[in-house]
């Protein structure tokens, strides 16, 4: 058995936002922390902060003590494989590699397999807390062997406030949970987002600051939250949001969450809703929107508009804008 120490030297493979202030978080607990980023400049700014450089993955296992544990903060997915790949070729019996990012479950699986016949032990730590980790914490939801969760422990307590870190069983447990959590913000931010567009377009919105209400709901509230908080710093920018366009992406996580649902036969409406809001973000004029006027059109003779009739209301609702008496122009007729 490996003996567990208070303060580790642990490796950063990454220092991209979340990579570079969990490295600071670690070094301000008193851990040693050697750092590795492809962009070498990187790695010369954490050094000035106290870090310990490395230009190679070669470097990095170099400088570390065993029993070696690295810590992968980079894009899921072929990055790293790739750099698991490498290190595997580099590392001892016994070393912990740990990945950080927003892996899917599955593949920690896969790769806890390919690497147990070499003695690497491979752990999945889902993440959250974002650009304001290095002050408040990150929540930190693990998976993989207990008895490496408890070396890795004194990493875990520096990281996460209190309380903020949990083992979630073995290998890709952490990654599943994390998935939901996506999955919930997801939704979360979805619900946020029609509550206040409503409040935007009811006959109040003259005599409501979002910002304020944004503010009032986070005081005592039952739907309270951070999320909340971010809302009203971002209304506090710009109270109509007018700099920014409504386009959303998605990152993946809420995806893998639907599959699970559709797999385990749960129900995940609202999970499923926002993720599917947020594709239909990302279209000028949506077909199936299309689809459906052409229906009311045939069944019913409601109006149709064509192609470039300024038609649509640029603010929060539709619900000022009178239903249609007539059709405008016939399906298939160019105006």
């Amino acid at each position: 058995m490996f003996e567990r120490r208070v303060n580790v030297r642990i490796g950063i493979v990454g220092l991209g936002r979340m990579g570079k202030n969990m490295a600071l978080r670690l070094l301000q607990g008193g851990h040693e922390v050697v750092v590795y980023n492809r962009t070498v400049q990187k790695v010369d700014e954490m050094e000035k902060k106290g870090a310990i450089g490395a230009r190679s993955l070669e470097e990095l296992v170099e400088k570390l003590e065993t029993r070696r544990v690295i810590w992968l903060m980079i894009p899921a997915g072929k990055p790293v494989d790739d750099h698991i790949e490498k290190l595997s070729g580099l590392l001892s019996k016994g070393d912990i590699l740990v990945d950080g990012g927003n892996s899917y479950y599955k593949d920690d699986i896969r790769r806890a397999k390919t690497l147990e016949p070499l003695g690497i032990h491979y752990m999945d730590a889902g993440v959250s807390g974002g650009v304001w980790g290095l002050k408040v914490g990150y929540c930190t939801m693990v998976g993989g062997q207990k008895e490496d969760f408890k070396y890795i422990e004194p990493v875990l307590k520096t990281l996460a406030p209190e309380d903020g870190y949990l083992y979630c069983g073995p290998t890709g447990a952490g990654h599943y949970v994390k998935m939901v959590h996506n999955g919930i913000e997801y939704a979360m931010m979805e619900a946020y987002g029609e509550g206040f567009e409503i409040l935007k377009a009811s006959p109040y919105s003259e005599y409501l600051s979002l910002q304020r209400v944004a503010r009032l709901w986070n005081r005592g509230s039952v739907i309270r939250s951070w999320l909340l908080e971010l809302l009203e710093s971002a209304f506090g920018k710009d109270p109509e949001l007018e700099s920014i366009q409504g386009y959303v992406e998605d990152s993946g996580e809420a995806r893998w969450t639907v599959h699970e649902a559709v797999d385990l036969g749960v129900s995940a409406v609202g999970i499923a809703h926002a993720l599917f809001k947020r594709f239909q973000s990302r279209q000028e004029d949506v077909f199936s929107d299309k689809v459906l006027a052409a229906l009311r059109h045939e069944f019913g003779g409601h109006a149709i508009y064509a192609k470039g009739e300024q038609v649509r209301k640029k603010g929060a609702g539709a619900g000022g804008i009178e239903p249609a008496k007539a059709s405008k122009i016939k399906l298939g007729e160019k105006k």
